[in-house]
């Protein structure tokens, strides 16, 4: 399926915005993008196994929390990192 990278994420894809990656749920696809790319997961996943506050991800479209979240060949997957400022 194609994954959208955020900017602050692209020097884990050597710049890429988008790449292919696999996975039944949530969790296999952050796994199999970890797998290409290491040191993503862990910018994305705490050490309680639980996205980071900061951190979106929109299955077409649709935001999605829960790493146990059911993923399909063909979704779209797009992570977004929140930022905040004053």
């Amino acid at each position: 399926m194609k994954v959208l990278i955020p900017t602050p994420l692209r020097d884990y894809t050597a710049h890429a915005a988008r790449v292919e990656a696999s996975g039944a749920s949530l969790a296999d696809l952050l796994a199999d993008l970890e797998r290409r790319y290491p040191g993503i997961r862990f910018r994305m996943v705490n050490e309680q196994d639980r996205l980071r506050p900061h951190m979106r991800v929109f299955v077409n479209g649709v935001a999605v929390r829960d790493l146990a979240a059911r993923l399909g060949p063909d979704d779209e997957v797009a992570i977004v990192q929140a930022l905040s400022g004053g």
